[in-house]
């Protein structure tokens, strides 16, 4: 009997794509790659088929979390992309959905991990506070990460008691069952809208912005916050 012929991965959002490098807007609730857990489906899967074409993953973002997702189209763009963001020469910008009412800002100096089990090393976050919702107890910050380690955001938020709404690791399973109830938010409540980096091959500065999907705009509606913050994409 002959084998089945591959089956195409979904469609999946590109947001900018030229020879070198591809930014994908990532949907809650999909791995980046399959070697973190054994599915099928997996962003770099939707990615090759939309593009008919091998990418490499140069970038990370949780199975939770959604938004702006950076490929690379060569070994080369891969390499050059992949230092960037060892030297931290990526600028990320996250919106998240936080427990109470935080600090109007602040910088989150707390060592962690960079994978499993590992040894804490140096780890920040920045963050400013963009509204406090007037419906119930909690905020939208916009937090930017200037490391990059394992869970890095939810652990920095945890850290200084204010813990992602939806966050089944390190959030409340009572607050969480709140804001399914109450708002329909049923995922973590954290969305990677904006990418920064110099083009690989060109050096402009490339910045691209991730739109807010529905599954958390509108949950944010229902509690008076704001959908967004103004940005557009650029190439510089």
């Amino acid at each position: 009997m002959s084998p089945l012929p591959a089956v195409p991965s979904p469609p999946i959002d590109i947001l900018f794509v030229d020879d070198d490098v591809v930014v994908a807007n990532k949907p809650s609730g999909l791995l980046v790659h399959r070697g973190w857990d054994n599915d099928d489906d997996v962003a770099l899967f939707r990615v090759r088929d939309t593009l008919g074409q091998r990418v490499h993953p140069v970038h990370r973002l949780d199975r939770g979390t959604s938004g702006a997702l950076l490929f690379a189209r060569t070994p080369e763009a891969a390499a050059v992309l992949a230092r960037a963001f060892e030297e931290g020469r990526i600028g990320k910008s996250y919106l998240a959905l936080v427990r109470g009412i935080t600090p109007e800002a602040g910088r989150i100096d707390y060592a962690i991990p960079r994978a499993v089990d590992g040894p804490r090393v140096p780890a920040v976050t920045s963050f400013r506070r963009i509204a406090p919702s007037p419906v119930d107890r909690c905020s939208l910050v916009e937090a930017m990460p200037e490391t990059g380690r394992l869970h890095q955001i939810r652990r920095h938020l945890r850290h200084i008691h204010h813990p992602l709404v939806g966050d089944v690791k390190y959030g409340s399973g009572e607050i969480n069952r709140h804001y399914r109830a109450q708002y329909g938010l049923h995922r973590l409540a954290l969305h990677a809208r904006l990418l920064s980096f110099q083009h690989p091959a060109t050096g402009a500065l490339v910045t691209i912005t991730a739109p807010v999907p529905d599954d958390f705009g509108e949950a944010l509606l229902a509690l008076g916050l704001p959908r967004d913050i103004d940005s557009e994409s650029h190439v510089d």
